[in-house]
């Protein structure tokens, strides 16, 4: 057993009871190489039985030295948010169907965690964002976000106003359904829909991508991940701000939306011989013939 993960932590797809057979016979395995198991509280609520040690993500985020997801990407996206402060190293496993993040097969996981949990895996540091909404002289809300901030329209569908500043600097005024300001795990994402650059996820950069601009000029723009974006709203009838698509929070007039690196990095392992082109080779389906 390799001794930088004595404790691991499990987590399955919310909402899912499906997948809890994959998972206890997972948590059986890692417990028979001799490491500690805990599940999340949300997981444990979809398995009939448990007979392992359950907890929340805080209290996971404190012990563990492995956090394993299985799911999608969502389901990562979710989990990176929440464990980035504890500095917890991630294994995706995918349950989802794009899989840009969790990585792992579920038909090959036991021999490929054998080889990860045994130190065969290649580590990689990923930035995550930071965001505040921040109404005259109050923080209303503030959140992390792995893939991007999303300051769009809302139910009525009418294009919203907003001005872009970039370390205090004037960039550029907007009509638009929105703007996605992603970091490059997000490039990939909602980013890439409305037509931005894929950002190798190393780099040290954010993208932002304006959503439906009511102008032919206007272009997606990529700056220095250490930057600090403020979008201030000038007119909507009804805007939001959206981070990682999970979370939410109506916007006024006047509200400004300040995006920034944050602290800590979130680590991912992968297994031996990942390469980044190869899944974006797959993913996206290039060079195939139509």
């Amino acid at each position: 057993m390799n001794s930088d993960f004595k404790t691991i932590a499990l987590v399955g797809k919310y909402n899912r009871p499906g997948s809890a057979g994959s998972l206890l016979r997972l948590a059986d395995y890692l417990r028979k190489r001799g490491h500690a198991v805990m599940i999340t509280a949300h997981t444990a609520e979809t398995c009939e039985t448990c007979e392992y040690p359950v907890a929340t993500l805080n209290e996971m985020g404190a012990v563990a030295d492995l956090a394993i997801v299985m799911g999608g990407d969502g389901t990562l996206l979710n989990i990176a948010r929440s464990l980035v402060d504890h500095r917890v190293p991630l294994i995706g496993v995918n349950q989802g169907r794009l899989g840009f993040l969790a990585d792992v097969s579920l038909d090959t996981m036991f021999s490929t965690l054998d080889e990860m949990l045994s130190g065969q895996y290649v580590a990689e540091e990923r930035i995550m964002l930071m965001s505040s909404v921040e109404r005259a002289d109050d923080v209303l809300i503030a959140a992390y976000a792995f893939n991007d901030v999303v300051v769009s329209k809302s139910t009525l569908g009418r294009l919203i106003e907003f001005e872009v500043y970039i370390d205090n600097q004037f960039v550029y005024s907007q009509r638009a359904d929105g703007l996605v300001v992603a970091s490059p795990t997000g490039s990939t994402a909602y980013a890439l829909s409305g037509g931005g650059p894929i950002l190798h996820p190393t780099l040290e950069a954010v993208v932002l991508v304006p959503i439906c601009p009511h102008t032919l000029s206007a272009r997606p723009i990529a700056v220095n991940s250490h930057s600090e974006i403020e979008i201030n709203l000038i007119h909507a009838d009804d805007a939001r701000v959206h981070f990682d698509g999970q979370q939410h929070a109506d916007l006024k007039i006047g509200d400004r939306v300040v995006i920034q690196r944050a602290k800590n990095t979130v680590r991912l392992l992968h297994p031996i011989g990942h390469n980044y082109y190869d899944t974006l080779r797959q993913k996206l389906h290039w060079g195939e013939k139509l």
